[in-house]
This record gives structure tokens, C-alpha cells and sequence, in this order.
């Protein structure tokens, strides 16, 4: 959620970054806004005239019975009451159009940064940078389901007699390797410095409204019948729901946090689930990080974030690329964000595997997560982003380090997390 200062002082500014968006049908909001804050501003002055004149009456009134002047004291009191109803009317008024202001606000999209690519959609994102050698072997690299089938490692068919389509089993060797690759990045992020945490995987509406757009949220989450509770998409909901609605002491900025979770998401939308592999699943696990920062260093940490996901595939041996996401790929909440994509050797092409974004403090606002300054209390920015999403890292490296006998070759990083072993042999 932005600033209302914003529309008050600069509303062209933020209808240019709806155009910017491609969200034209969200401009009148602006206006809407703009016109209800001074309706809403209007109240509340006349609201606090009132009360001031309330207080001074009713000390008056204690002036006069003291003095024995009851008649007079009386007709005061009458008057007092009269303003009381007069400011219950104007609160229940000012009430009304703050929550209208709110619910129109959290539509308007955070502010892009400058230097956003503009596109529509996720077709128009930028390449910006290439890490490690893409190569394709001689001789074919089979599907992923397919590499996993031959090794004994997935079972699909028996996940949709008990869950239905966008499950799976992990067995065996597949699902120690997925297990291990967990491990490893866990143990990657705790070396940068940053805390692990194992947080809730459910979470209250309030938290869900407050880290994401409702748009997002109806695409993605599953609620829990009959209770104020939704899985989580991502452990990111949770790790920054932790600090809703409070005041962080300064001298603990930043706030750099790891987290473990299991993910489930609806996946609603044109992509579909995946039918026989595990690219686009209901159910994943993960390794997140977040930053939460004073805003002059949100920049800063944004760059080191994704710079992380770049070293953490690369010492898997899978070649990389970071690719910048336009402005109408960008979730509203989103200042500005980029996109980690792994080398598909059996496609012969990029696919993303870890998402970084800054929003600045867009969410923090929504959450309400502040620190206090000399000059009062400030939103601080938050940061996320993906250390490693278990279904699409997998396939990465499946198809990295398979070789031409069936094979799968395991990365010198994670033989101590699979017991010292080098290799899966096809069975």
C-alpha cells in the first residue's frame, strides 16, 4: 500500500505508474481516493473542533456549580450533549471512510522503480546477465518425470488415487537428493549470515491481506474451512506476518531471516498443472529468505539477495541467467523485482527457479511493521526471496547432471548430505 500522500500531493504520478502497469481500469480509484481523504480530512477537524469545544464547555460547567450558577450549568450540559451526538455521528462518518479509503488504497499498485523495463506481461522481461556455460550433451536428456521413473524416485499415479492431479510421491534416492538439496541451501543462508526459522504454515486473513494483493491471494491460497486460517504459498507470509503491527528497536536492522516450509498453492491461472511432472505442483518445499531494512538500504540488500541465488546454483554446477521482470510482471506490491532462471539442457532454455523482489514499503505498511526515529515512528522496507523451491531445483539438476548411461551425477556440495555418495544409477 503506497503513501495517501502521494495522491494528495502527486496523484498524476501515481495514475502514470497504474498506466505503466497496464492496470488503466484502476485510474478513477485515484480520483475516488483523492475525493473521499478530503471529505475524510474534513470530518475529522470538524470532529476535533468539537471535542476541544466539548472539553471547554464541560469545564465550564464545573465552574458553575461550584459557583451555585445550576440553571446556567444545566443549559451548558444540554449543550455538551447535544455535542456528544454530534461527535458520535462524525466518528461513525470518519470510520466509514476510512475503511473505504483502505479498501480502495490496497488495490492502487506500489510505485515502480525508474529503471523497471515497461511491458504487459512476462514476454517482455529483460535478460540482464548470463552465469555459467549453458551446454546441451550429445545425446538426449529424457523428460524429468521420465529421469526420476527410470531411478524409482516419483510415483504420480498413486499421489492421484490419494490426493488427485498436482501431487506426487517422492521416493528413494530422488527424494533424498530433494531432501538434501534443502539441507544444503538451509545451511548456505545460515553461512550468509541470516537466521533460520521454522514458521507457521498457516496463517490469519489479516496477514494474508497484509503480504500480498487480494488478486494474488484468490489465485493462490487454500483456506481452511470454517476457521480464519490459509496455507501458505510461500514461507515469505508467515516470516514477515511475524513482526504485524509492531515497532522494531533500530539496533536490531536488519532483520535477515531463513525459513524452511512446505508450500501449497492452487496454481489457478492460464499455466495449469503440470500432469505428469512436477515443474507446476500444489505441494512443494522450501527454502525462503527475507530482509526487513531501513529503507536508504533496501537497494543494497536487493542486489546481494539475488546475487545469492546466482552463487547458491552455480556451486551445483547449473548455469544461470537473471532476468529483470517488467513492469505488468510485477505483483503490485513490487518496486522492483528479477527473476533467477536454470538452464534446461532437454529444452534447450531458460526456466525460473527463484523470484527476488524489494517492495520497499508497500507491504510494511499493510502489516504495519515500523521502527522509531527522533522524528517518530517509519515503515521500513521489506525484501524476499527464493533460496530454493525443492520441485524446480530438482529438475534442474536432474537434467544438469544426467548422463548418457541413466545416471544422475551428484554435486561435490551435497555428497555429505546423501551419506558421501557421488552417483544414482538408473535401476
Amino acid at each position: 500500500m503506497i503513501n495517501i500522500a502521494l495522491i494528495r500531493e502527486n496523484k498524476e504520478k501515481v495514475k502514470e505508474n497504474i498506466r505503466k502497469k497496464f492496470q488503466d481500469e484502476k485510474l478513477p480509484l485515484v480520483d475516488e481516493i483523492y475525493d473521499l481523504d478530503i471529505e475524510y480530512r474534513k470530518i475529522k477537524q470538524e470532529m476535533d473542533e468539537q471535542r476541544a469545544s466539548k472539553n471547554k464547555l464541560s469545564d465550564q460547567i464545573g465552574a458553575l456549580m461550584r459557583e451555585n450558577k445550576k440553571e446556567e450549568a444545566m443549559k451548558i450540559k444540554e449543550e455538551v450533549s447535544k455535542m456528544r451526538e454530534k461527535i458520535d455521528e462524525l466518528t461513525s462518518k470518519e470510520a466509514t471512510l476510512s475503511a473505504e479509503i483502505k479498501e480502495k488504497m490496497m488495490v492502487i499498485p506500489n510505485i515502480i522503480a525508474d529503471d523497471v523495463p515497461i511491458g504487459e506481461d512476462d514476454t517482455k522481461n529483460v535478460e540482464i546477465e548470463r552465469f555459467g556455460e549453458p551446454k546441451v550433451p550429445a545425446y538426449e536428456i529424457p523428460y524429468h518425470a521420465d529421469i526420476l521413473e527410470a531411478i524409482s524416485g516419483l510415483d504420480k499415479d498413486a499421489a492421484g488415487r490419494t490426493s488427485g492431479n498436482g501431487f506426487y510421491y517422492l521416493m528413494g534416492d530422488a527424494a533424498r537428493l530433494s531432501s538434501a538439496m534443502l539441507s544444503y541451501a538451509r545451511d548456505f543462508m545460515i553461512d550468509k549470515g541470516f537466521t533460520y526459522c521454522i514458521p507457521p504454515f498457516m496463517i490469519r486473513s489479516d496477514v494474508v491481506t497484509g503480504v500480498m494483493s487480494f488478486k494474488e491471494m484468490d489465485a493462490m491460497m487454500y483456506k481452511i474451512e470454517g476457521e480464519d486460517l490459509y496455507l501458505i504459498g510461500t514461507s515469505e507470509h508467515s516470516m514477515i506476518g511475524k513482526f504485524k503491527d509492531q515497532v522494531i528497536k533500530r539496533e536490531s536492522l536488519p532483520i535477515t531471516m531463513t525459513s524452511y516450509s512446505p508450500c501449497f498453492r492452487k496454481e489457478v491461472g492460464a499455466h495449469g498443472i503440470e500432469e505428469r511432472g512436477i515443474y507446476r505442483v500444489h505441494q512443494f518445499e522450501k527454502q525462503e529468505m527475507i530482509v526487513i531494512c531501513e529503507p536508504e538500504q533496501s537497494t543494497e540488500w536487493y542486489e546481494k539477495m539475488w546475487k545469492y541465488s546466482v552463487e547458491l546454483f552455480r556451486s551445483l554446477d547449473i548455469p544461470v541467467r537473471q532476468l529483470e521482470c517488467c513492469s505488468g510482471d510485477l505483483a503490485d506490491l513490487k518496486y522492483k523485482s528479477c527473476d533467477i532462471e536454470a538452464w534446461s539442457p532437454r529444452q534447450q532454455k531458460y526456466f525460473e527457479v527463484c523470484s527476488c523482489s524489494n517492495l520497499t514499503d508497500a507491504q510494511a505498511r499493510r502489516l504495519g511493521i515500523r521502527a522509531k526515529s527522533d522524528k517518530g515512528n517509519y515503515y521500513l522496507h521489506t525484501l524476499n526471496n527464493t533460496v530454493l523451491a525443492s520441485t524446480r531445483a530438482l529438475i534442474a539438476l536432474l537434467e544438469n547432471n544426467y548422463q548418457e548411461d541413466g545416471s544422475i551425477l551428484i554435486p561435490k556440495v551435497l555428497q555429505p548430505y546423501m551419506g558421501g555418495k557421488e552417483k544414482i544409477e538408473c535401476k
